[in-house]
């Protein structure tokens, strides 16, 4: 099942506010790209397309520069799609019925960014969405967290304004944010005064009248007034593209997650490269409707999901609230979807489906696999069974934007299955040894580090750790373990951080084990990741209880219901009595999941 719950996904504010925390973007997609020394065409028949070769028989590779990066802010970018083909289908929110042409979507867009200014947020100022995909996820780019994951996001950004529904299946998200501030049950709508959450003063609910509250319709009928859309108007003079546009948050092995903060630079240029890499400028409007089960609180989703589709000017169909592979496979169908976005273990689902047979699927034809390893036999069924012939797998970061490598449409099935795929544009990506810093010869491993446009701003507010990421040479490091061969194809072979990934989502363990270390009965926890043929991998929680206390696994699991995101709890809960040490005396976790695996028969 896919991840319903997760951080809190929080954007800068800036003038367009929707616009901000959306990903509308619309460029130009007439370009021819550059003949440079040192790269190979593609194939006969796509000769404009070149790919660069990797330098002097070391891991190192620059992405061709033949097409311009934008300086366009994600508004000017929803203006110009619009203006250049207002009639097409833009969005189509399956589970709510919606469909918006490009001129109806701006329109309200503009109307929302309009109210937002009107009840008094401001360029610089931070507005999070909290709950599933949504009509209003596309109008605000909202994300998802528990009580404990909301507290510390919005503490860390200082959000002044929070946007959620009031109910989503067991998640009570009025009841969630009542728990860390109690005062918005007798506050005035928009003028909330919170003792632990100082910066928040207004709560937005998107579909009920709610104690404290603004409702999300008011805030947008009030910004259809001529003189809040003047105001917008006015404000959106002084954007600029590399203004920061979204804080993304993303887990750290420290265990407190960072907010990488992103730019309209780094998204509107990321979403533009992989849209061309997908051919998606070259297909018709019925070629080209992308079906989008990933939650929009990930990356894949908000930038490689919905920026590309209407940058591009293509339609995006959300098929369901979470990813459900009926539902999927319902909208691909119904829609007549024919791009398909998804991490490994929702095209499992999706292939797995008892009735799967029973779905019309004709009009699939490629799609976009990302955030986990693939199996290479997964890409094979994936390929041969949906017919997904222009499949391609794509390998980022959060902190770049995030597409660093990707396939080409007409890359081999091998090629596909056996790598991430060639540097984007303007992106250069080299593999040192972790050691000497150095850089690897080919078939060597060592960490990938990338420089270019992509790499974010920073993480928000903390600048120790932002250059710990990023040297003074701008190269960031991903921690992401990588080969390199004689074509440029990049494989991702291990990870130097100790992160789990668990269907896609990133997992990090010491995040986990500072959570276990509140429980009162715990002495001593370590996390890992044990391998499972669905998820890839699963958690498991090896707990030291403290002298003379007992306790249950079911008891731990329920400790850790509505604290953290339903994702992170541990599927395996394990009690031992001691860890494997070294001489030194450090834990060696791989020899301790490697004795996981074997008492869980795995």
């Amino acid at each position: 099942m896919a991840v319903c719950v997760g951080m809190l996904r929080v954007a800068r504010l800036c003038a367009r506010s929707p616009r901000v925390l959306g990903a509308w973007v619309g460029l130009s997609r007439s370009w021819q790209e550059a003949r440079l020394w040192g790269v190979r065409p593609l194939s006969s028949g796509e000769l404009d397309h070149t790919v660069p070769l990797p330098v002097g028989g070391f891991s190192y590779v620059q992405g061709h520069v033949g097409l311009h990066l934008s300086n366009k802010t994600v508004g000017q970018c929803l203006d110009a799609t619009a203006q250049r083909i207002p009639h097409q289908e833009a969005l189509v929110v399956h589970h709510e019925n919606i469909r918006l042409t490009f001129a109806q979507l701006k329109e309200e867009v503009d109307k929302a960014a309009s109210g937002l200014l009107s009840i008094g947020l401001r360029k610089g100022d931070r507005l999070g969405m909290w709950g599933p995909n949504s009509y209003a996820w596309v109008l605000m780019q909202l994300a998802t967290a528990q009580a404990m994951e909301l507290e510390y996001a919005l503490k860390k950004v200082g959000c002044k304004a929070l946007v959620f529904p009031k109910q989503f299946k067991t998640q009570h998200y009025y009841n969630i944010l009542k728990q860390i501030c109690p005062e918005v049950e007798k506050a005035q709508p928009g003028a909330l005064k919170s003792q632990r959450l100082p910066d928040l003063t207004t709560v937005i609910s998107v579909d009920a009248h709610l104690p404290g509250t603004l409702l999300l319709d008011e805030v947008v009928a009030a910004g259809s007034q001529e003189q809040n859309l003047a105001r917008l108007r006015h404000t959106q003079q002084f954007l600029s593209c590399h203004d920061p546009i979204n804080i993304q948050f993303t887990s750290g092995t420290t265990g407190s997650p960072k907010g990488a903060t992103l730019s309209h630079y780094n998204i509107v240029n990321n979403a533009n490269m992989i849209g061309q890499r997908l051919r998606l400028h070259q297909k018709t409007p019925e070629e080209s409707r992308v079906v989008l089960p990933s939650p929009l609180y990930h990356c894949l989703g908000s930038v490689g999901g919905t920026m590309v589709s209407l940058m591009h000017g293509v339609t995006l169909i959300l098929c369901s609230p979470v990813f459900e592979g009926k539902k999927t496979l319902e909208a691909i169908s119904r829609e007549r979807g024919s791009f398909l976005y998804g991490t490994p273990t929702m095209f499992v689902d999706v292939l797995n489906q008892p009735d799967f047979s029973s779905y019309n699927i004709s009009t699939i034809r490629g799609g976009v696999i990302a955030g986990s390893p693939a199996p290479p036999e997964l890409i094979r069924a994936i390929i041969n069974k949906l017919n997904m012939k222009e499949l391609v797998v794509a390998y980022g970061t959060t902190e770049n934007s995030p597409v660093t490598f990707m396939n080409f449409t007409e890359d081999t099935v091998e090629q596909k299955a056996k790598s991430v795929g060639r540097v984007m544009p303007h992106t250069e990506a080299q593999i040192v040894n972790m050691e000497t810093g150095t850089l690897t010869e080919l078939h060597t491993p060592g960490e990938l580090c990338i420089r270019g446009y992509c790499v974010m701003l920073g993480y928000w507010g903390e600048p120790r750790k932002t250059e710990e990421a990023i040297g003074q040479d701008k190269w960031y490091r991903t921690g992401d373990i990588a080969t390199m061969d004689e074509q440029g194809f990049c494989k991702i072979v291990g990870r130097s951080k100790d992160m789990i990934i668990r269907g896609g989502e990133n997992i990090y363990p010491a995040e986990l084990e500072d959570f276990f270390h509140t429980h009162p009965q715990v002495q001593e926890v370590q996390v890992v990741g044990v391998k499972d043929d669905r998820m890839g991998e699963e958690i498991c929680a090896c707990i030291r209880l403290k002298e003379g206390e007992k306790t249950t696994a079911e008891e731990i699991k329920a400790f850790c219901k509505g604290k953290i995101s339903h994702f992170k709890i541990p599927r395996y809960i394990v009690f031992v009595t001691n860890y494997p040490l070294t001489v030194s005396g450090k834990i060696q976790k791989f020899k301790l999941r490697e004795q996981m695996e074997q008492h869980l028969n795995l």
